[in-house]
């Protein structure tokens, strides 16, 4: 796939410039009183988790396996979209970003896979560096295995694959907090506005705003959640990671998922530590459903007080939920 191998090289040295270029402006305007301090060594993570997984783990790690699925699925496929028409090209962009949508939101919903993508959650500030913190373990949970439905209905694997590296340079500039609302196209497409929710771990914005380019599936799922003048997003996980271990911020989730799984007392709790969401315990946890059920429960014996400043810090709990 030369255009493809072509892109990726293109994108190492692009985000690697822009993201060194606002943390530059961004350290200027702090030291200017402007603004808070840009934390360097959070973006030093960031960088190594993103070479280290675009050059040893991409040969290391091959994707066969799945393009294997694919392209099998590809020749028993039901349809067969016109690709010298531009009706099979939006199709096939479509297809693309639903799935994406789905797999997405998995990797919210299912801890299996939050384990991975958690990593991309554990800044603590949102800016572009961020973008690209996505962890090692992604191609041996099965990520590709939501895209295997395009395929099936006709999209040729490779342009899919082209299509999911293309969403996912798209969504680099949405790492932003310093980009305002884009009025109507809020309506339409993932904006760093929508994105800003999507990473904030105030009770209010947990789960929501799954979309790679689109933003139309979270509106059309119920997924879709706002920006709130009066809830100013707090980033990171709902523990914050404070480790500087470049180790430990790979691989905690995972650990902390083994130690369940050994103290699991049954084959259905054990599925349920590995397939239902973050913080899902038996006999009741600490889910997102489960602490915003507990915070509408004990909201009447709060004293009362406009949602927004504080309101945030009192409903979020000290644990990791996506």
């Amino acid at each position: 796939m030369p255009v493809l191998l072509l892109i990726l090289k293109f994108a190492v040295v692009t985000v690697l410039v822009a993201s060194l270029l606002e943390a530059a402006v961004l350290s200027w305007r702090h030291s200017r009183g402007l603004g808070p301090a840009y934390d360097w060594k959070s973006a030093g993570l960031s960088v190594v988790d993103f070479l280290v997984r675009e050059y040893p783990l991409r040969w290391l790690l091959p994707l066969a396996f799945w393009l294997g699925w694919m392209d099998w699925l590809y020749a028993h496929r039901l349809f067969t979209l016109p690709l010298s028409h531009w009706t099979g090209w939006v199709a096939a962009f479509l297809l693309q970003e639903f799935c994406y949508y789905w797999y997405h939101r998995a990797a919210h919903r299912v801890r299996w896979f939050w384990c991975t993508h958690s990593i991309h959650h554990s800044p603590n500030d949102l800016n572009l560096s961020a973008a690209y913190r996505f962890g090692w373990t992604g191609k041996l949970t099965g990520v590709l295995a939501f895209f295997l439905l395009a395929p099936l209905l006709g999209a040729p694997p490779r342009l899919i694959l082209l299509m999911f590296t293309l969403n996912l340079l798209y969504q680099f500039w949405i790492h932003a907090t310093w980009i305002p609302r884009l009025g109507p196209l809020e309506w339409v497409l993932n904006t760093p506005s929508a994105h800003r929710v999507h990473h904030a771990s105030n009770l209010e914005y947990l789960d929501g705003n799954y979309g790679g380019v689109l933003i139309v599936f979270d509106r059309l799922f119920g997924t879709y959640i706002a920006e709130r003048q009066d809830v100013k997003p707090r980033y990171g996980l709902v523990r914050p990671q404070t480790s500087y271990n470049l180790l430990a911020i790979e691989f905690d989730g995972w650990r902390a998922l083994w130690r369940d799984l050994r103290g699991a007392k049954s084959l259905g709790e054990a599925l349920g530590y590995l397939w239902r969401p973050p913080g899902w315990r038996p006999g009741g946890g600490e889910t997102t459903e489960e602490l915003r059920r507990r915070a509408r429960t004990a909201a009447p014996a709060a004293a009362p007080e406009p949602v927004g400043a504080g309101a945030d810090v009192a409903l979020t709990p000290p644990l990791s939920t996506p």
